[in-house]
C-alpha cells in the first residue's frame, strides 16, 4: 500500500468516525438516563446502585473491550503476517490508524457522556468492536484488514476507553480510588485471559475461528446491560452520590491525598473545559499520557513477536502478554491504597519509571523467566498510569464536565498509542530487531516520569501547592 493510499484511507476513516457521532447522539436521546423505571429500580436495590453500575462497567472492561486491545492483537501478528506475507509494520499500521482516528472521536464521546451518560455509548462501541472482530475472520487483502480492524480499534480507544471509567467516577466520590482500582483489575483480567483464549483457539483451530469467537462473545457481553441499566449520575435517579453510611459519618475519610473530600457533592470541584485548559496540571497530564501510552502500545503489541523472534514458542510468548496484563490486576489495588499516603503526581512518576525500566528490560532479555518479569514491570507502570490519570482528572476537575476534560487528555493518550506500534514495527522492518524501538520507549517513559512531578492540583483555574507535599 502506497503512502498516498494510506493518506486516502486515513481520510476515509476519519470521515467514517465523525459520521458515528450523530448516530450515537440519536441513540442516547432515545434512551434517556433518568427513566422512571430505572429510578424506581435503583431505589429498591438493597445496595447502593452505583455498585450495579460498576458491575456493568466492569463486565464491559472485562468481556467486551479487550477484543480490540494491543494484547489480543499481539497473538495474531505472527499467524496473520505469515499467512498473508504482510510486513509487521504494515500490520501494526491498522492498529495505529485506528488509534489516530479515535483522537477525533474522543472529545465528541466525552461531550456525549457528560450530557447523556455512558450506557448507550458503551453499547454502540461494543457492537462495533464485536462486528469488526467477526469480520476479521473473512479478510483476504490488506485493504480489507484495514477497513475492518480500524473501526473496532477506534471505538476501543474512544467509546470503550472513556465510558466505563467516567461513569464509575461519576457514581463514586469517597470510594473513587477503590472503585477505579477495581475497574482496572477487571480490565486487567480481561486483558490477561483474552490473549490466552485467542492463542488456544488459534492453536486448536485457526486465527479465523479465534476472531469469530471473540467477536460473538463481545456482542453478548457489551450491548444490552449498559444500554438498559446504566445511568449517567446518581442525581439523575434521585440518589445521593456515594452516600456515607451512618457508622462512617464522622470523621470523613479522604478519597486520596490529592485534595480533601467534599462534605457534599455540590461542593466538589467543577471545572469547565476552558478552565481546565488554563491549568498547568492539564497539560502535564496530557503529555504524560501521550508519551507513556506510546510506550505501552509499542511494547505490548510487539512483545510476543519479540520473544518469538528470540526462540520462544508461541504459547510461551503469549504468557509474556498475560504477565503484562496480570501485573495490572495485582497492582491496581496497591496503587489505590498508595493514594492515601502520597500525592498522585509522585505516584505517576513512579509508574513512569516502572514503565521505562520494564521497556528496557524487555529489549534486553530473551528467556521466558526474564520476559515474564520484564512484562510485569511494564504492566505495573501501565496499571499505575491508567488508574492515576483517571483519578487525577476526577479529583482535580470534578464530575460535571469529567467526560469532556478526560476525553481531551485521552485524545493525546490515544495519539501516543497509535504511534507506538507502527514506530516499533517499521524500526523492526529496518533493523530486524526491536531493541532500538524499545530503548526509545524506555527513554520517553523516564522523561514523562519527570514531567509528572509538575502536575500539582489546580485550584479555581490556577495551580496550587498540595499541602501534603510539604
Amino acid at each position: 500500500m502506497t503512502f498516498t493510499g494510506l493518506v486516502m484511507l486515513a481520510s476515509g476513516f476519519l470521515l467514517m468516525t465523525l459520521a458515528i457521532v450523530p448516530e450515537v447522539t440519536k441513540l442516547v436521546r432515545s434512551h434517556p438516563p433518568g427513566t422512571r423505571w430505572l429510578a424506581a429500580l435503583a431505589k429498591r436495590t438493597p445496595v447502593y446502585y452505583g455498585w450495579v453500575v460498576f458491575a456493568i462497567a466492569s463486565s464491559t472492561s472485562y468481556g467486551a473491550r479487550p477484543v480490540m486491545s494491543a494484547a489480543t492483537l499481539s497473538v495474531f501478528v505472527v499467524p496473520m503476517t505469515s499467512h498473508f506475507g504482510w510486513s509487521r509494520g504494515l500490520f501494526a499500521g491498522a492498529f495505529s490508524l485506528g488509534g489516530l482516528c479515535a483522537v477525533a472521536i474522543m472529545p465528541f464521546a466525552g461531550r456525549l457522556i457528560d450530557r447523556y451518560g455512558s450506557g448507550a455509548v458503551i453499547a454502540v462501541g461494543s457492537a462495533i468492536a464485536g462486528c469488526s472482530a467477526m469480520a476479521l475472520a473473512l479478510v483476504g487483502q490488506v485493504w480489507a484488514f484495514y477497513l475492518v480492524y480500524v473501526p473496532g480499534r477506534i471505538v476501543f480507544s474512544s467509546l470503550l476507553e472513556l465510558g466505563p471509567s467516567t461513569v464509575v467516577s461519576n457514581w463514586f466520590i469517597r470510594r473513587r480510588p477503590v472503585s477505579l482500582a477495581l475497574l482496572s483489575i477487571s480490565q486487567g483480567i480481561g486483558l490477561a485471559i483474552m490473549p490466552l483464549v485467542a492463542q488456544w483457539i488459534i492453536g486448536g483451530w485457526s486465527w479465523q475461528t479465534a476472531w469469530l469467537c471473540l467477536g460473538a462473545y463481545t456482542l453478548v457481553i457489551g450491548i444490552v446491560p449498559p444500554l438498559l441499566f446504566m445511568a449517567r449520575r446518581p442525581e439523575d435517579l434521585g440518589l445521593q452520590a456515594d452516600p456515607v453510611r451512618h457508622e462512617d459519618e464522622s470523621p470523613a475519610r479522604p478519597v486520596s491525598r490529592n485534595q480533601p473530600p467534599p462534605a457534599d457533592a455540590s461542593l466538589e470541584a467543577s471545572y469547565t473545559v476552558r478552565q481546565a485548559l488554563r491549568t498547568r496540571a492539564f497539560w502535564a497530564l496530557a503529555i504524560y499520557a501521550g508519551t507513556s501510552f506510546m510506550a505501552q502500545a509499542g511494547v505490548s503489541v510487539h512483545i510476543a513477536s519479540h520473544y518469538m523472534d528470540q526462540g520462544l514458542p508461541g504459547s510461551a510468548a503469549a504468557l509474556t502478554v498475560s504477565a503484562f496484563a496480570t501485573a495490572q490486576i495485582v497492582t491496581s489495588y496497591i496503587w489505590s491504597r498508595l493514594t492515601t499516603w502520597l500525592p498522585v503526581r509522585f505516584l505517576l512518576a513512579v509508574a513512569g519509571f516502572s514503565l521505562g525500566v520494564g521497556s528496557l528490560a524487555v529489549a534486553s532479555t530473551s528467556s521466558l523467566a526474564a520476559g515474564l518479569i520484564s512484562a510485569a514491570l511494564v504492566g505495573n507502570g501501565v496499571s499505575g498510569a491508567t488508574f492515576l490519570l483517571r483519578l487525577a482528572c476526577a479529583d482535580y476537575y470534578g464530575r460535571r464536565n469529567l467526560g469532556s476534560i478526560t476525553g481531551l487528555i485521552l485524545s493525546v493518550q490515544t495519539a501516543g498509542q497509535g504511534l507506538g506500534p507502527v514506530v516499533a514495527g517499521f524500526i523492526f522492518d529496518f533493523t530486524h530487531s526491536y531493541f532500538a524501538s524499545f530503548l526509545f520507549f524506555s527513554v520517553t517513559s523516564l522523561l514523562s516520569a519527570i514531567l509528572a512531578l509538575s502536575a500539582t492540583p489546580p485550584n479555581t483555574g490556577t495551580d496550587r501547592q498540595d499541602p501534603r507535599d510539604a
